[in-house]
């Protein structure tokens, strides 16, 4: 394992433990799973953003990249709510559960849209 991945990995972790716990939280305080879903995609685009930049890749902060990033992870939010609506509303599953699953499903995703929003520029091509 690559310390790239390794960081990507605990980044990860914490983005992960950062929705699950807005999730389940506004759950308890009676919000509907897609209101927290919403709060959540907010916060978490900005921890992700920041620490994958920093952390992860090594580069600087720009609003270029945030935009990028905050596009990318854009794709989840339609994704988690129809995840969410399914296992909620249709298999009966309790929130508690269901938005770790939701997070385990889109983990894949999310790593390949930090990867590109961050690290490769639109501008530079690589040249085979």
């Amino acid at each position: 394992m690559t310390s790239m991945t390794l960081r990507y990995l605990l980044v990860g972790l914490t983005c992960a433990v950062l929705y699950n716990v807005i999730i389940v939280a506004g759950d308890v305080l009676g919000l509907h799973y897609a209101l927290s879903t919403i709060g959540s995609f907010a916060i978490v685009v900005l921890w992700g953003y920041g620490l994958h930049s920093i952390f992860t890749f090594g580069r600087d902060l720009s609003l270029r990249a945030l935009l990028r990033y905050a596009l990318g992870m854009a794709a989840n939010l339609p994704i988690s709510l129809v995840l969410m609506f399914l296992l909620c509303d249709v298999a009966h599953i309790a929130v508690a559960v269901a938005a770790p699953t939701t997070t385990a499903i889109l983990f894949v995703w999310n790593f390949a849209a930090s990867y590109r929003a961050i690290v490769v520029s639109p501008t530079r091509r690589r040249t085979v």
